[in-house]
């Protein structure tokens, strides 16, 4: 009798339901899932520094970024660098490194057996949760072709590993040079590489020069998230400016980040769009602004932001509200704030509706 090739396991749907089935664990709670993320950055943006201080949080047990971490043994494939340069980073960055961190130096590779490697040091050290490979384009097979299918084929292998030994497998990446505006789409090579992983992280700057980043999360067990960060200059450690999990008004764009601040505080504004513009900063454009108040309406109204657009005297302005959520501005109060809007008449001087762009 010939065996079945396919390995499909069918469940029904009831049994599923009541099936008892282990939580996902994570290294970092709600951020760093078990399985195979990718961590992109473009060259000596800081990607490094960060994974480090990543790995000493999760041997000591010590939260990250106000997060709770789950303690566990470390092992830092460390393969553009030498133990010297390690050793000066770990000095910068802690003076009580933790026991149960461990680095790998020199080369290794897909191809050459890193996955039986990984197997028996996790063997040697049951205890190892997070594996950082710094960086993932050194383990690959050198090939030409960048397709979906070969990309999603190597990091199918890794992806596997991961749950066979029940840890984070934390690649590092390089992002490309063209620009995106979703910070996904950066990461250097197919779609295949994000396909392939749970979840995916970018460390994005605008000016190189800058110490200011935006770290981007997104993947399957986690929220999509945008945590803004800044560089220590002396300790050369990622510290929290906010974060969208706990401040979801940084999640908008910048423009609108701003009219949410300025409304918590002005509580109402009648005026020209040019005069509202003119409020949240001098680079901001009074018609962009207006497109994008109209495309995340839903969003500024479930933050406590309603607004009307108005015309009064052959003029056009516009009516913004800001009601706490606690007080009330949920989906469900919309309609009567909106009427409260439908009410309201200019308080402040309009300007000529062609000036409003």
């Amino acid at each position: 009798m010939q065996s079945n090739p396919h390995k499909l396991t069918v469940i029904d749907g009831e049994t599923l339901m009541d099936k008892r089935l282990p939580p996902t664990k994570f290294c970092v709670d709600t951020l760093l899932p078990q399985g195979l993320c990718i961590l992109g950055g473009s060259p000596k943006v800081g990607k490094s520094w960060l994974v480090l201080d990543l790995c000493v949080h999760v041997a000591q047990g010590t939260p990250l970024w106000g997060i709770d971490v789950t303690r566990g043994d470390v092992l830092y494939l460390c393969l553009e660098d030498s133990e010297r340069r390690i050793q000066e980073r770990l000095n910068t960055i802690t003076d009580n490194v933790p026991d149960g961190m461990y680095f790998a130096t020199g080369c290794t590779s897909i191809e050459s057996g890193v996955c039986d490697w990984l197997r028996q040091f996790k063997g040697q050290h049951p205890e190892v949760s997070l594996v950082a490979i710094d960086t993932f384009q050194l383990i690959r097979t050198p090939t030409p072709d960048v397709s979906y299918g070969g990309d999603y084929a190597e990091l199918r292998i890794l992806k596997e590993l991961a749950d066979e030994l029940g840890i984070c497998l934390l690649l590092v990446h390089h992002l490309r040079k063209m620009n995106d505006k979703d910070p996904v789409n950066k990461l250097s090579g197919s779609t295949g590489i994000s396909g392939a992983v749970d979840a995916i992280f970018v460390l994005d700057k605008n000016e190189r020069i800058e110490r200011l980043a935006t770290f981007y999360a997104s993947g399957r067990d986690i929220r999509d998230r945008k945590i803004q960060l800044e560089l220590d200059k002396d300790t050369c450690v990622w510290t929290l400016i906010s974060d969208s999990l706990t401040m979801p008004e940084t999640l908008l764009p910048d423009e609108l980040t701003s009219l949410y601040y300025f409304m918590t505080g002005a509580n109402e504004f009648v005026g020209s769009n040019t005069e509202l513009a003119s409020y949240l900063g001098r680079d901001v454009n009074p018609k962009g602004l207006k497109q994008m108040m109209n495309r995340y309406r839903y969003q500024l109204e479930e933050l406590g932001v309603f607004f009307e657009s108005k015309r009064s005297n052959g003029q056009k302005y516009v009516v913004v509200r800001y009601v706490p959520p606690a007080d009330g501005a949920s989906s469900d109060s919309s309609d009567s704030v909106s009427s409260a809007l439908t009410d309201s008449v200019p308080s402040v001087p309009c300007v000529p509706a062609e000036d409003l762009g």
